[in-house]
């Protein structure tokens, strides 16, 4: 169970991780030139979270998992121990 658990947690590392390269912001050299007068106050740029979120609900879910599955296996003990 352990070789299963770990193949899995490979597998899916590496298919998530390349998903981040993806939802990445695009570099700000390709911002449109300011208006003509005025300060150039555009539109604001603000900071991303949606990669922070993404890796916290991506931890999240992985420790319910393995609380899950720990819990799992001490129910499976405890059934052979009776």
């Amino acid at each position: 169970m352990k070789r299963y658990f770990l193949r899995l947690t490979t597998i899916l590392f590496f298919l998530v991780i390349p998903l981040f390269r993806v939802l990445a912001d695009t570099p700000l050299d390709n911002l449109p030139p300011p208006g003509p007068g005025g300060s150039g106050g555009g539109t604001p740029v603000g900071a991303p979270i949606d990669n922070g979120l993404s890796i916290l609900l991506m931890l999240g879910a992985s420790y319910g998992l393995w609380k899950l599955y720990k819990s799992r296996k001490q129910d499976d003990a405890r059934s052979l121990a009776e």
